[in-house]
């Protein structure tokens, strides 16, 4: 039975500066797509996940982010951790296994409605909700890395710059960037990226993270691009496309989506470019707010 307390959050998705995946230190940034979750508390103990236009999808991580912030906030809000559950649903515009995030905004989305339905969202560090959705993403195994880098760009707005072995966020900071995105149509499941060839380029992900901690963030994710394009098998040729005209251009994730950064003169002189590719491409902003409450 549904009682009488329900939330919801928005969530952006996110762009990569660096694949995590080499050395476990990674950085991503907030952009203009969003995910967004209706949670609606009932008292049957029961967890229900569906995802809009997706009647076949798998709600696993959704399902994990409710029971974990249930389990873990419900006596807070004076409510039986043992009998409270949730109808939770998602809708969402970032493409899925395209690279954007887009199982990172959903847990993120799914905790905070979920905060929101208990009422003490706003007693709950944003960066302790963050890491509650990335333990559910590791659980759900729909990460190779628990994805700390993604989450918090997707969480707190802006671009990171995290220790995933560690959950520790090294650097944040806003950035006022236009992004423009390419997705091909062929999906990439972050899940199935061979870890072992990326890690091979070890020193190259040392290198992107000196640069994104100087705030070279385009110079970084350019670099990071070539050197994941190789390890994850994919061409650089929708890189190869737009330089040396934009500011920076990246394989975001481990694709299939390719994101490029610069001013909106810039990304619109070579958005032509991608638009001639299969697939689709979008201009869009950064985000520096994150993922909040409706």
């Amino acid at each position: 039975m549904v009682v009488d307390m329900d939330g919801r959050a928005v969530s952006p998705a996110a762009g990569t500066v660096l694949n995590a995946l080499a050395t476990g230190t990674g950085s991503a940034f907030a952009i203009d797509l969003e995910t967004t979750a209706t949670v609606d508390l009932t008292n049957d103990g029961e967890i229900e996940a569906s995802i809009a236009d997706q009647p076949d999808a798998d709600t696993t991580l959704i399902e994990y982010c409710a029971e974990m912030t249930l389990e873990r906030y419900a006596e807070d809000a004076g409510l039986d951790a043992e009998t409270v559950g949730a109808r939770v649903r998602t809708e969402s515009e970032i493409p899925m296994a395209a690279g954007l995030k887009s199982s990172s905004a959903a847990a993120n989305a799914t905790v905070i409605a979920t905060l929101d339905a208990l009422e003490i969202d706003d007693a709950v560090e944003r960066v302790d909700a963050c890491r509650l959705g990335v333990q559910a993403a590791r659980e759900a195994g729909v990460t190779a890395t628990g994805a700390f880098d993604d989450a918090s760009a997707s969480m707190l707005g802006g671009v990171t710059i995290t220790d995933n072995t560690t959950d520790e966020l090294l650097a944040h900071e806003s950035v006022d960037w236009h992004a423009l995105v390419y997705t091909p149509p062929e999906q990439a499941f972050s899940a199935d990226a061979d870890i072992s060839d990326c890690e091979r380029i070890a020193p190259m992900a040392d290198l992107v993270a000196e640069l994104a901690l100087e705030g070279r963030y385009g110079e970084a994710m350019t670099v990071n691009g070539f050197a994941f394009c190789g390890a994850l098998g994919f061409s650089t040729d929708p890189m190869l496309d737009v330089l040396p005209a934009v500011e920076g251009v990246s394989l975001s994730g481990t694709g299939s989506s390719f994101v490029a950064i610069g001013d909106r003169a810039q990304l619109e002189g070579v958005r032509e470019r991608w638009d001639r590719r299969d697939g689709s491409t979008r201009l869009l902003r950064t985000r520096t707010d994150g993922t909040r409450t409706q």
